[in-house]
């Protein structure tokens, strides 16, 4: 459980802009600055429900989570055990905010990221292709309401 010792270190580190990445087993190993990979050996779903309470309990980072988009067309003849994947996924992200969006497109929002913030990539045993769950964090108390608000009284 190294892994869940790392994270919980690196957690109160992050905020917003900064970006966890819960991946399969193909994902690469990004050689950029910032970005730490940890190999979890654990299944996808059992480390994502680790981050999902994590999160849930932090009182400065909310969550905005993204999954891919092509997994919404999976089959089980395409990807053996993706349909009971799909479900348990819809369990941990009961009530969260989640947009499915084309995998490649994930990409360019994490590489601008990365170029002045954290990446952390919790890598898992997960076969299924197109498995991997992206969270970009945010101000758990800011947001844009707030933000607009400020800068209307600011003249801005």
């Amino acid at each position: 459980m190294e892994w869940k010792r790392e994270f919980q270190r690196s957690l109160p580190l992050m905020g917003h802009r900064n970006w966890i990445l819960v991946v399969d087993k193909a994902y690469p190993w990004q050689s950029g600055n910032g970005i730490t990979t940890i190999n979890t050996g654990m299944p996808l779903v059992k480390v994502l429900e680790e981050v999902v309470t994590a999160l849930g309990a932090s009182t400065h980072a909310k969550p905005v989570f993204y999954t891919d988009k092509e997994m919404e067309s999976m089959t089980e003849d395409m990807a053996k055990g993706v349909d009971a994947y799909r479900e348990q996924l819809k369990k941990v992200l009961e009530g969260q905010t989640t947009q499915a969006i084309l995998h490649d497109d994930v990409f360019p929002k994490i590489d601008a990221a990365a170029k002045l913030f954290n990446i952390f990539v919790l890598k898992t045993e997960e076969t299924i292709a197109y498995s991997s769950v992206f969270i970009e964090l945010d101000c758990a108390y800011w947001g844009p309401e707030k933000e607009k608000a400020l800068r209307e009284k600011m003249g801005k």
